[in-house]
C-alpha cells in the first residue's frame, strides 16, 4: 500500500493532524475530505494505531464502507447493533449474534483491530472485555478436561445440544467424540477424547459429518453476549418479581386485566424456562442478570484512535434513537408486553458521545464546523475534489490525463479486473502515455507516470496538494463494480438427498407398498440380536424388516398434501401398481434414449475460443462465482464450441445466480454475430431481466430489446422490425415472441426461463423453435440427484448446488403476533426507505389486514395482492411495488414465485406456524438480496392449547430460524416438484403412486436397460438372514435419524474399499465400532457378493444354509458340480428349475467352525460369480461412431 499512502506523507496538513493526533490525544476535526477518498484517507490516519473504531450514523452506510476499506485492510470487521425492539421476540436466530462476537473476537485477538460500526452499536449494553475473554474455552491436544462439565459449560455458554451438528452454534456429544461448530468460526471441530484427554482435533464437513485436517488446538467464543450462572439466574429472577410484581398489583387496580395477566403471564414463562436451563430469552432481559454494562468503547484502549464520520449525523442519530427506543418501551409497558427495568437496556446518547470526545480521533464533518454540537480540538483541512465522469469515452478521459500530466501529477487508474487493466495501460501506451500495468503494492509512482492496478474504491478523487489523482474503473466505465468475496465458504448447504425418517412418516417398501414408519426395535430371534424397522399398512396388519435391508425402503415423497393410501398386505394391488408404472417409465426412458441419439446426428453452429471481451465481462461481475456457477459456465462454453446443438438445464435456487450464467452464455453468441432470445413466463420477469442485462452489459456493443405488454405497440413493432433485419442482438420478453409475426435474422440461442410454467400451446411452439439453435433452460426448482443421475448423457444438466454467501444475514424473530411489533417494524424499514412484505395465506382476510395496517401507519402506502386478481390487475400492483410507489405489500404465497426486488428487506408473516417449513424457506429467501441487513418476523397466535404443543411448534419454527431442517425439508420438497416439472405433469400422477424415490430408481433402472447396459434378468432384490449379532448399538448411535442413515448407506455398500471408507468415518464419527457393527459390515457385503452371483436369498436355520438363485440367472451350469466336490462335504445343489438352490449342511463334519460361516460363504459366492456368462452390452455404454460429434473443425 505504500504507493497508495505517498500522497499523504508528501502532505504537510496531513502530516500536522497526525502529530496533534500523537500528541494531545483529543478530537480534531478534518474537512474537504470527499467521499470518494474517506477510506484511503482514514486507513492513512488510522495506519500506526494499536485500535481503531470508525463510527457511522447508519448500517448500510457503515456496510458499504466496510466493504470498500477491506481493500485497504483485509482484517477489519463490522460490528452491528442489536436491535432492542426486536429482542422482545420468543425466539431469535444467532446470525447477528454471530457477527457482534466475530468482531469482540478480532477486537480482543488481533494485533491492530480495525472495527466499523454505527452510533446505534455503541448506545448497546455488553459485558466487560474481561468477562468475554474469562469465558472463552481453549482446548489443546494432550489437555486434561471433563466431558460431562464441558458439556454443561457450553449449555451455559448459549450452545444447542443437539444430535448432529449443523450449524453456528451447536454441539454434539457421541460418547468420548465431541462436535462442536464455534460461533466465530466457519468450520465445525471433531474433539475426541481419551478418558479425559483429548487425544485428536480435527475439522469435520458438517455436510457430510467427514472430517479433514488435523489441528493442535481450538478456541470456542460464547454464543451468546451475557453468560449465564446459577448464581445469575436466581440473582435475576429475584429482580424481576421486585420489578414486575408490583407492577402487575397496580394494573390489576386499575381493571387492566388483559395488560395484568400477560405481564404475570411473560414471567412465569422466563422463570420456567431459566429454571430448565433455557436461557435463550434471558439476554432480552439482561438488565436485571447483571449490576455493570459496557460499551464497545471499553474494548478500545486509551492508545486507540476513534473516527466519527459526519458527526451532525451521529448526533442526530443518537437523539433520535434513544427517543424512539423509550417511546417504544413505555407503549409495550403500558400493554403488559416489556418489564419495567427494560427502558434502561440502552446507554443514553450524550454519555456515550462524551466518552467519544475524550479519545484521541478524527471528525469527518461535510462541512466545517457542522458537528452537531462536538468541540474539536483544532481544525484542519485537506483540499481534494472529485473527478470526472468519462462515460466509456476514452477520448475524453486521454484529453484529461494530458492535463493531469502537464502539470507533472501522478496517476492512478484503478480497476477491478487484471484482463481490463492489462487492456487499458496497453491502450494508453499505444496512444503516447508514459503508463504501466502493475499488481506490486509498493510500485514507485514517478510524476508524469501513470500506474493501472487492481485495486477497490467507488469513486476517483483529486488530491492537488500532492498532485496526485486516483481514477476508478466507474469513472471510466460507469457504476462502481464491487467485488465481493466469499471469505465464509460453507454458508450454503449443497443439494443433498434427505431422507429423514420420523416415526409417522410414510414409507414404501418395494416389495409390500405403502406404509407407515413406526420405529426402530431391537428383536432377538434364536438367540441372535439384530435391528428391525416396524411398517404398519392398512387394515392393522404390521411388517416387521431387517433394518439391514433398508435399501429396498425409501420416504414416500409426493407434490402436494393429500394423504396416500396404505397398501394391503396380502393382496396383488401393489404389483399391478408397480408393473403400471414400471411401463410408464419404459416409455419415458425410450424417449429419452431416443432423443438423445437425435442430437447427436444434428450438427449446429461451432463457436470459437472466448474473445478478451468475454473475459472482460467476466471479471466485471460484481460477485465472486460459486464453484458450481463456473463448472456451469464451462459446460455452456464447451457445448456451445463444440458442432453438437446445445441443450442443457441449469437447476438451481432463486438467487443462485442463474442469471449470470445466461448473461455469459448471451455474450459469447453475440461476439458470434448471432441473435439471441430469453424467453420468461411473466411480464414483471421481462422488465427485471432487460433492465439487468441492459445494466450488465452496458459498456459493450450490445444492442438488447424487449418484447412485452410494458411496451407500447409501437415499440414492439419496432423491436420486431430490428429482430428481422439483424440490429436486435438479444431480445427478452414473454411469450409474444412465439407470435407468427416475430422472426429473426440469424438465431443463434435460445435461453428459457422456467418452461414448466408456460402452457401446451406455448410449449409446442418452443418446441418448433428449439430445432436447430443451442437452448439453454433455467430452473428455480432444483432437480434431485437420483433424477440427475438417470440423465446423466441424455439430457445435459448443470446442479447451482452451492448457495451464495447471503448477501448480509437474514435475522429471523418468533413471536406472539402483537400490533406494536408490526407497526414498529414497518416504521423502522420505511425509516431506512424500504419496503416490506406482508404474507397471509387466507384471500378472505386480506383487505382487513391491510386495512389495519393502514391504520398502525398512516404514512405508507399500503396495497394487497393474490392470486384470485385479475392477471393485468396483479401485474399492475407488482409493477407499483418494483417501482417503488407502494411501501408494504400485503399479499398471498404468491411472492414466492422468483420476484428478486432488492429494496424489500423486512418480511412479516402472519400465522407462521400454519405455513410449512419449505414455504417459510422459500418466503424468507425473498428477503436479505442487498447489502443490509434483513429481517423475518414470523408470527403465531397463542391459542389457549396445551403448553407443550405450543412449545414442540415453537421448537420447529426455532429450528428453521437458523435455517436447519427448514432448508433440508425445503430442498425435498422442491426436488420433487422439479422432478415432476422434469419429466412432465403426465408423469407425476405415476411419481404419487409410488412415491418419488421408488419411481426414480425404477426410471434409472429402465435407462440402464434402454442404453444396453443392464438387462431383465439383474432386477432382483438379494436377502441374507444368517444368526449373527450384526446390529448398530443405541449406545454406540444413541439417535436413530443417525443410525437409519447408517443402516441406509452400509446396505448399498458393494466393494472392499466402500467398506474401508465406511470403516473409516464410523471411527472418526462415532469411535470405535464394536463387534455387532463389524458382523453388520460383514452381512452388508456378503450381500453384494451374493447379488453379483444371481443369489436371491441367503438363509440358516437348524444348521442349513440355503442359497437361493434367479431362476433365469446367467450362470453356466457345467461348472456347478466342481464347485460342489470343492466344497464336499458340506455343499450339495438342488436342481429346481423353477427353484435352483445350494445347500450348505455345515454340521457334517466337526471341523467346520460356525463362527467363520460368513467369511466362508462370501468366498464361495466369489466363486460363483467366475459362472456368470457375460452378455453383450456388458461393453460400456457409448454412442455409436457414426453418432459421435467429430472434432471441430
Amino acid at each position: 500500500m505504500n504507493t497508495w499512502l505517498a500522497p499523504y506523507d508528501h502532505s504537510e496538513e496531513f502530516t500536522r493532524l497526525r502529530l496533534k493526533l500523537q500528541n494531545t490525544r483529543k478530537m480534531q476535526e478534518l474537512t474537504g475530505v470527499i467521499d470518494a477518498g474517506k477510506s484511503l484517507s482514514i486507513f492513512a490516519a488510522a495506519r500506526s494505531y494499536s485500535h481503531v473504531l470508525i463510527v457511522m450514523d447508519s448500517e448500510k452506510k457503515a456496510r458499504d464502507f466496510w466493504d470498500e476499506y477491506q481493500f485497504f485492510d483485509p482484517d477489519a470487521v463490522y460490528y452491528p447493533a442489536k436491535d432492542l425492539l426486536f429482542y422482545q421476540s420468543d425466539v431469535q436466530s444467532n446470525t447477528l449474534t454471530r457477527e457482534r462476537i466475530r468482531a469482540l473476537k478480532a477486537i480482543t485477538e488481533s494485533d491492530h483491530p480495525t472495527v466499523i460500526t454505527t452510533v446505534d452499536a455503541l448506545m448497546n449494553q455488553i459485558p466487560s472485555p474481561e468477562e468475554v475473554l474469562e469465558h472463552v474455552i481453549t482446548l489443546r491436544c494432550g489437555d486434561e478436561t471433563d466431558l460431562t462439565g464441558l458439556r454443561q459449560k457450553l449449555v451455559s455458554l448459549g450452545y444447542m445440544n443437539t444430535s448432529q451438528v449443523a450449524g453456528p452454534g451447536e454441539f454434539a456429544v457421541r460418547g468420548g467424540i465431541l462436535d462442536v461448530f464455534s460461533l466465530t468460526e466457519d468450520t465445525p471441530v471433531r474433539i475426541e477424547f481419551w478418558g479425559d484427554e483429548v487425544d485428536s482435533i480435527r475439522l469435520f464437513d458438517p455436510l457430510t459429518q467427514k472430517s479433514s485436517d488435523t489441528i493442535e488446538e481450538t478456541v470456542i467464543y460464547p454464543a451468546i453476549e451475557f453468560i449465564m450462572t446459577e448464581e445469575r439466574v436466581n440473582k435475576g429472577i429475584a429482580a424481576m418479581e421486585d420489578d414486575v410484581l408490583p407492577l402487575y398489583e397496580t394494573y390489576r387496580k386499575e381493571m387492566k386485566t388483559e395488560e395484568a395477566h400477560r405481564l404475570k403471564r411473560s414471567l412465569e414463562e422466563l422463570k420456567s424456562s431459566l429454571l430448565a436451563g433455557d436461557y435463550s430469552e434471558a439476554e432480552a432481559r439482561f438488565v436485571y442478570f447483571t449490576d455493570e454494562t459496557y460499551s464497545l468503547l471499553d474494548y478500545i484502549p486509551a492508545d486507540g484512535l476513534i473516527i466519527l464520520d459526519e458527526p451532525a449525523h451521529l448526533v442526530e442519530r443518537a437523539h433520535n434513537l434513544e427517543k424512539e427506543f423509550s417511546e417504544s418501551m413505555l407503549r409495550r409497558q403500558e400493554q403488559g408486553y416489556c418489564f419495567p427495568k427494560q427502558k434502561h437496556m440502552l446507554f443514553a446518547s450524550d454519555s456515550i458521545l462524551a466518552r467519544c470526545m475524550n479519545h484521541s480521533g478524527i471528525l469527518l464533518p461535510a462541512l466545517s464546523g457542522n458537528c452537531g454540537g462536538l468541540k474539536s480540538d483544532d481544525r484542519f483541512y485537506l483540499h481534494m475534489t472529485s473527478v470526472t465522469s468519462y462515460n466509456s469515452s476514452l477520448d475524453s478521459l486521454r484529453h484529461e490525463l494530458e492535463g493531469y500530466l502537464k502539470r507533472k501529477y501522478k496517476i492512478f487508474l484503478v480497476g477491478t479486473s487484471r484482463t481490463r487493466g492489462t487492456r487499458l495501460a496497453k491502450d494508453l501506451m499505444d496512444y503516447g502515455f508514459n503508463a504501466f500495468f502493475s499488481e506490486d503494492p509498493a510500485a514507485e509512482v514517478l510524476p508524469g507516470q501513470i500506474l493501472v492496478c487492481v485495486g477497490r474504491i467507488r469513486r476517483g478523487f483529486e488530491f492537488p496538494e500532492a498532485a496526485t489523482v486516483f481514477i476508478a474503473e466507474s469513472d471510466i466505465f460507469g457504476s462502481a463494480r464491487k467485488k465481493r468475496t466469499r471469505k465464509h465458504k460453507k454458508e450454503g448447504e449443497s443439494i443433498r438427498n434427505f431422507g429423514e425418517l420420523n416415526v409417522g412418516d410414510y414409507v414404501v417398501h418395494e416389495n409390500y407398498g405403502l406404509g407407515i414408519y413406526q420405529g426402530l426395535e431391537q428383536i432377538e430371534v434364536d438367540h441372535v440380536m439384530k435391528d428391525y424397522l416396524k411398517i404398519s399398512y392398512a387394515k392393522g396388519s404390521a411388517l416387521y424388516i431387517l433394518a439391514t435391508q433398508l435399501d429396498q425402503i425409501s420416504k414416500y415423497g409426493s407434490v402436494g398434501d393429500k394423504k396416500p393410501k396404505l397398501s394391503v398386505l396380502g393382496t396383488a394391488d401393489w404389483s399391478k401398481t408397480k408393473a403400471r408404472v414400471k411401463k410408464a417409465v419404459g416409455v419415458v426412458a425410450r424417449d429419452l434414449v431416443d432423443l438423445y441419439a437425435l442430437r447427436q446426428n444434428t450438427k449446429g453452429y461451432v463457436c470459437g475460443p472466448d474473445t478478451v471481451w468475454q473475459q472482460e465481462f467476466e471479471e466485471s461481475f460484481p460477485y465472486e462465482e460459486t464453484q458450481s456457477q463456473l463448472t456451469a459456465v464451462e459446460d455452456i462454453k464447451a457445448d456451445m464450441e463444440s458442432p453438437k446443438i446445445m441443450d442443457r438445464l441449469i437447476c438451481g435456487d432463486v438467487g443462485y445466480g442463474k442469471t449470470e450464467i445466461a448473461m455469459r452464455a448471451a455474450f459469447k453468441a453475440v461476439q458470434e454475430s448471432k441473435q439471441v432470445v430469453y424467453l420468461v413466463p411473466t411480464t414483471i420477469l421481462a422488465q427485471q431481466h432487460f433492465n439487468n442485462f441492459k445494466e450488465r452489459m452496458k459498456d459493450y456493443p450490445v444492442n438488447i430489446g424487449m418484447l412485452s405488454r410494458f411496451r407500447t405497440p409501437a415499440q414492439n413493432s419496432e423491436t420486431v422490425r430490428m429482430l428481422k433485419d439483424g440490429r436486435l442482438d438479444i431480445v427478452i420478453g414473454t411469450h409474444r415472441l412465439l407470435s407468427k409475426d416475430v422472426g429473426y435474422k440469424d438465431l443463434g440461442l435460445l435461453i428459457i426461463d422456467e418452461e414448466q410454467r408456460f402452457g401446451v400451446a406455448h410449449k409446442e411452439k418452443i418446441k418448433k423453435l428449439k430445432k436447430n439453435v443451442d437452448v439453454l433452460s433455467l430452473s428455480a426448482t432444483p432437480i434431485p440427484r437420483t433424477l440427475h443421475m438417470s440423465l446423466v448423457g441424455i439430457r445435459d444438466m448443470s446442479l447451482l448446488e452451492d448457495a451464495p454467501m447471503e448477501r448480509t444475514p437474514i435475522q429471523t424473530f418468533v413471536f406472539e403476533q402483537n400490533e406494536e411489533m408490526v407497526r414498529e417494524a414497518i416504521q423502522r424499514e420505511m425509516d431506512r426507505g424500504g419496503q416490506v412484505y406482508y404474507v397471509i395465506n387466507r384471500v378472505r382476510e386480506i383487505a382487513d389486514i391491510t386495512a389495519k395496517i393502514e391504520a398502525l401507519c398512516p404514512d405508507a402506502n399500503v396495497a394487497y395482492a393474490h392470486g384470485k386478481m385479475s392477471k393485468d390487475r396483479l401485474e399492475e400492483i407488482m409493477t407499483d411495488f418494483i417501482n417503488r410507489d407502494i411501501d408494504v405489500l400485503v399479499a398471498t404465497t404468491i411472492i414466492e414465485i422468483g420476484l428478486d426486488i432488492s429494496n424489500v428487506n423486512t418480511i412479516i408473516i402472519h400465522d407462521a406456524d400454519q405455513l410449512g417449513l419449505s414455504q417459510l424457506y422459500q418466503l424468507r429467501g425473498r428477503v436479505g438480496r442487498s447489502n443490509r441487513t434483513a429481517f423475518a418476523f414470523l408470527m403465531y397466535r397463542r391459542n389457549k392449547m396445551l403448553k407443550e404443543v405450543a412449545e414442540k411448534r415453537l421448537s420447529a419454527i426455532r429450528e428453521f430460524t437458523d435455517l436447519g431442517s427448514g432448508f433440508k425439508i425445503a430442498m425435498r420438497d422442491l426436488e420433487i416438484r422439479g422432478a415432476g416439472n422434469l419429466l412432465g405433469e403426465a408423469q407425476s400422477g405415476h411419481m404419487e403412486a409410488v412415491g418419488y424415490e421408488l419411481y426414480c430408481k425404477m426410471l434409472n433402472a429402465a435407462v440402464a436397460r434402454e442404453k444396453g447396459i443392464t438387462d431383465i434378468s439383474d432386477d432382483f432384490d438379494t436377502t441374507v438372514d444368517i444368526a449373527i449379532d450384526a446390529y448398530i448399538p443405541s449406545d454406540y448411535i444413541p439417535d436413530t435419524e443417525a443410525k437409519l442413515d447408517m443402516y441406509k448407506r452400509i446396505s448399498v455398500i458393494s466393494s472392499d474399499e466402500e467398506e474401508q471408507d465406511m470403516i473409516d468415518e464410523l471411527i472418526d464419527r462415532f469411535g470405535d465400532p464394536g463387534k455387532p457393527v463389524m458382523n453388520l459390515l460383514l452381512v452388508a457385503r456378503l450381500r453384494s457378493e451374493a447379488h453379483k452371483a444371481y443369489i436371491t436369498e441367503l438363509k440358516q436355520k437348524d444348521g442349513l444354509v440355503t442359497i437361493k438363485f434367479l431362476p433365469m440367472a446367467r450362470l453356466n451350469p457345467a461348472g456347478i458340480p466342481s464347485i460342489v466336490e470343492a466344497h464336499a462335504p458340506y455343499l450339495t445343489f438342488i436342481a429346481n428349475p423353477k427353484a435352483p438352490a445350494f445347500s450348505l449342511d455345515y454340521k457334517k463334519n466337526n471341523n467346520f467352525k460356525e463362527y467363520e460361516l460368513p467369511i466362508y460363504l462370501k468366498g464361495l459366492c466369489r466363486e460363483l460369480q467366475e459362472l456368470t456368462i457375460p452378455k453383450e452390452s456388458d461393453v460400456p455404454y457409448a454412442p455409436k461412431e457414426e453418432d459421435a460429434a467429430g472434432d471441430k473443425e
